[in-house]
């Protein structure tokens, strides 16, 4: 899990290998399979598989990222300020909760990126050591352990529940582990901690893992939704495009991804993700023919192997057979 930062000066997390929000829903190997903008949602936006907030698989529209403060009350770090174990070496660890995952001694907080570990300098140290060590065993875990991820955020967010960039972490991690609602709760925390338009995107996906395409579509016209921009603003299409989808609107879904983004000359991940959406969405709607031609868009811009897309082109032209 890394953390960057977007135009607004928001810190966030995304999951391991940028999933961002949108895109082909992808299995356990890490390629994209069909249900890009929508179709079988197999448990929304996010399951036990990798891909795009805008499909049914889990990744983050938020892969672009986000951070905030901590009023720690009477107690600075009063979110868990514990007693170090006192043992020579032992780098003032410490002690776990009862609750909390074990932390590998090889850990440290300091492999987590410097602006998030600033965010947490309004607890003790020892606190926010641990705080920190909690959230880089999220993101090492997020793609092969989800529910081992989900456990040290949610550990993280016990101890700094005050700090709006742990609550985004817990939130992106819930939905990587197929825990919408909770990843919902905890996202809609982070907003209102560090305001902005945050991880929209992933929150629409949300909406839909939990069955409300209705709501992803109404956050995707809110205003908030309107100060996003370029990759950002492609991924809550897609995940609009994929509500639209589940409510069987898909001339309207193709119709939401048109969009100067849809550019055959362009690639990369973002690029593969939205072409795939589209192409999706298409072959959906009975444009077969305008679906093929945009899964070879799709296949040429995926230069990672992001997506399923050469096998899609292998199915609607037979060659699969």
């Amino acid at each position: 899990m890394t953390v960057s930062e977007n135009g607004d000066e928001r810190r966030s997390f995304r999951g391991g290998g940028a999933p961002r929000s949108g895109g082909p829903r992808r299995d356990n190997d890490g390629r994209g399979s069909r249900g890009a903008a929508g179709g079988d949602r197999r448990g929304g936006a996010g399951d036990n598989n990798r891909g795009g907030a805008g499909n049914s698989n889990r990744g983050g529209a938020g892969n672009s990222n986000r951070g905030g403060g901590f009023n720690g009350g009477q107690r600075r770090g009063g979110e868990g300020g514990f007693t170090p174990r006192g043992r020579d070496g032992d780098r003032n660890r410490q002690q776990a909760r009862p609750d909390e995952p074990d932390l590998p001694d090889n850990v440290e907080p300091t492999e987590l990126d410097p602006a998030v570990r600033r965010d947490l300098l309004s607890l003790d140290k020892d606190n926010a050591n641990t705080v920190a060590r909690h959230l880089v065993m999220a993101g090492k875990l997020v793609d092969e352990d989800p529910e081992l991820a989900l456990l040290h955020a949610r550990a993280a967010r016990q101890r700094a529940g005050r700090i709006a960039v742990v609550r985004e972490a817990a939130g992106i991690t819930a939905y990587h582990a197929g825990e919408w609602a909770e990843a919902l709760s905890e996202l809609r925390a982070a907003r209102r901690m560090a305001g902005g338009p945050g991880l929209i995107a992933v929150m629409a996906d949300c909406e839909r893992g939990l069955g409300r395409p209705e709501r992803a579509i109404e956050l995707g016209r809110s205003d908030e939704a309107a100060l996003l921009s370029g990759d950002e603003a492609s991924e809550l299409r897609i995940v609009v495009a994929g509500a639209r989808m589940d409510l069987g609107q898909f001339d309207q879904a193709v119709v939401t991804l048109q969009t100067k983004d849809l550019d055959a000359a362009r690639t990369g991940e973002a690029a593969a993700r939205l072409f795939y959406a589209y192409a999706d969405a298409l072959v959906a709607a009975g444009r077969v023919e305008d679906g093929l031609k945009w899964f070879l868009n799709a296949a040429a811009a995926d230069l990672e192997g992001d997506t399923d897309a050469e096998e899609r082109v292998a199915e609607l032209t037979g060659e699969d057979q």
